[in-house]
């Protein structure tokens, strides 16, 4: 009876006071594309995210894709907020770095309340972390958790500055924590070191690694900031190593590997040798095409800044379109062409808004200006009948293979042409020299966006990014208009000659221009700039330094051939 009493009381207080669940959960060295699929559905679930690292809060949002808060205008109401709440469980609010036993408090606080509580940590939970101490604290008040390992720092930050911590010669590996005294008599053979936390009094331990044994000559790596695009690397010797880490200003947070394993770096090193490595770029898009750039950017090894400078819209006057889908359904027309994704996308919302589907085009000829438009269109299940040759996808390149009108093969000589408000005149014009009428509809309003944050003006003016990608000449002429033109030591890449052309027309150089219309040609092109840039650098014995780090007096004339 006694027991089933407790077992009821139990059961009343559990009702009473409902416990959560806490996921610790590693968070890896800093490049967020290492957080693990389960770390990523756990944060996409969370109450109560409660960090240790000051930038976790904004990896957090950025994996979610939630935006930045926002200070609310005087008179404004304060927005609700978007996402989990964030606790910092690094820092008190005195700002002085917490216990352990502080952050467990933090944890199973939350957690008591009910709430799905995700414990971010950095690196691995469980290794050179809090973790065991503050699962404990959970576990104790009888509330249950999980742990999710991340990707550590020890192995990490290494591989990223290509230093492999083991190999067929070299089997053994000491990771030792530098923050208290330590006996280095007993890392006096040639095992490979990994030292964390170590970076502040590296002087000191190379001095009693050399006095117990280890020689002078050993190679020594310390890594600052592994695994982002700030990462930078000093190659050293035990003998050498506090004057070569001073003068590079080595600090926290970083790893030291100490063995010969650092030799391999030479060969191995691929992170900080992209051909873009740490180029801050700046993307001049529309909100919708940005993301596409930017990932290929990213391959390359760039930091790419997306800045709107074009908002598509719909037409002021609607009516014209709307004819014109009506005379499409109705047969009016031979042939349709779309000369942008936008287009596509402005003929399927008025498909839709009619109820119809792509059955409507039966009968009807398609063609598209090129690859990227024509996959547009076979995610919609259609599948264009003319699209240019690979080396010319453009309005030019579409003239060039669009056949001519025969009365006697064409029963319709009419083309339907959906476009944006200041499209090119040449297609319509090459089109009725080809005996075809055009009916030139405005399926779309391109408009300027609206100027971006003066931090980021000011990067413009003043070269602090390295390049800027143009994609079309409307992005030239927006960015200039909201932003002013890039310093003279920013590099411009331009998508072709147009572009290129107008650019010019703005007072600026073209160093790369994109061999065909596409991004993914310019990003290769833009990144073969790089590597050449890097390649001369190394080849003359000096230091690797990005645009933005050097400031030229004047810009040399425009060439884009």
């Amino acid at each position: 009876m006694t027991r089933a009493k407790t077992t009821e009381q139990t059961a009343e207080h559990s009702s009473a006071t409902p416990l959560g669940w806490v996921s610790f959960v590693g968070s890896g060295p800093g490049d967020p594309e290492l957080l693990t699929v389960r770390a990523i559905d756990l944060l996409k679930q969370a109450d109560v995210v409660v960090t240790e690292a000051p930038e976790h809060a904004s990896l957090v949002r950025g994996v979610l894709g939630i935006p930045e808060p926002v200070e609310p205008a005087e008179g404004e109401e304060t927005p609700e907020p978007v996402g989990p709440e964030f606790i910092d469980g690094g820092f008190g609010t005195d700002g002085q770095p917490l216990a352990n036993a502080a952050r467990a408090k933090a944890v199973v606080k939350q957690a008591k309340l009910g709430k799905r509580v995700v414990r971010l940590m950095t690196g691995d939970p469980f290794l050179y972390a809090s973790g065991p101490e503050e699962a404990q604290s959970c576990a104790k008040a009888g509330i249950g958790f999980e742990i999710v390992p991340g990707v550590s720092s020890v192995s990490a930050v290494p591989a990223y500055a290509g230093i492999p911590l083991t190999t067929k010669d070299h089997q053994e590996v000491a990771v030792v924590t530098c923050n208290e005294k330590i006996d280095w008599s007993q890392y006096a053979d040639n095992r490979t070191l990994v030292l964390l936390s170590g970076v502040g009094m590296i002087g000191d331990i190379a001095k009693e690694l050399v006095a117990a044994g280890r020689p002078a000559k050993t190679p020594v790596a310390i890594t600052r900031v592994g695994t982002t695009t700030e990462q930078s690397t000093v190659e050293s010797t035990l003998e050498n190593i506090a004057v070569d880490a001073r003068a590079a200003r080595m600090a926290p947070p970083a790893i030291v590997v100490i063995g010969k394993v650092v030799n391999l770096r030479e060969t191995l090193s691929w992170f900080e040798t992209k051909p873009l490595f740490g180029w801050r770029v700046l993307v001049p898009r529309t909100k919708e095409q940005a993301p596409a750039l930017s990932l290929k950017l990213k391959g390359f090894g760039a930091v790419p800044e997306e800045v709107p400078t074009i908002s598509v819209e719909p037409p002021r006057n609607p009516q014209q379109m709307d004819k014109a889908v009506r005379g499409l359904v109705e047969g009016r027309y031979n042939w349709i062409a779309f000369t942008s994704i936008n287009a596509v996308r402005a003929v399927r919302e008025k498909f839709d808004e009619y109820g119809l589907d792509c059955r409507a085009f039966s009968g009807l000829k398609i063609a598209a200006v090129g690859e990227k438009t024509g996959q547009a269109l076979e995610a919609w299940g259609l599948r264009p009948d003319l699209v240019p040759n690979t080396d010319n996808q453009s309005a030019a390149g579409l003239l060039e293979v669009w056949p001519e009108y025969d009365e006697d093969l064409d029963p319709i000589n009419r083309v339907f042409l959906p476009r944006a408000d200041i499209a090119t005149e040449n297609l319509i014009a090459g089109l009725v020299d080809l005996g075809w009428e055009c009916d030139d509809v405005t399926a779309y309003r391109t408009v300027r966006a609206a100027p971006p944050p003066a931090p980021t003006r000011d990067a413009i003016k003043t070269g602090k990014f390295d390049a800027v990608v143009f994609t079309s000449s409307s992005t030239v002429r927006n960015l200039v208009g909201i932003a002013g033109k890039p310093h003279t030591s920013t590099v411009i890449a331009a998508i072709g000659p147009a572009t290129a052309k107008t650019a010019e027309e703005h007072g600026l150089r073209v160093d790369v221009m994109s061999p065909e219309p596409s991004i993914e040609a310019l990003t290769e092109a833009l990144a073969a700039f790089g590597a050449a840039r890097r390649a001369s650098l190394v080849e003359q014995g000096l230091p690797v330094t990005k645009p933005s780090d050097r400031r030229p007096a004047s810009r040399r004339r425009s060439r884009t051939s």
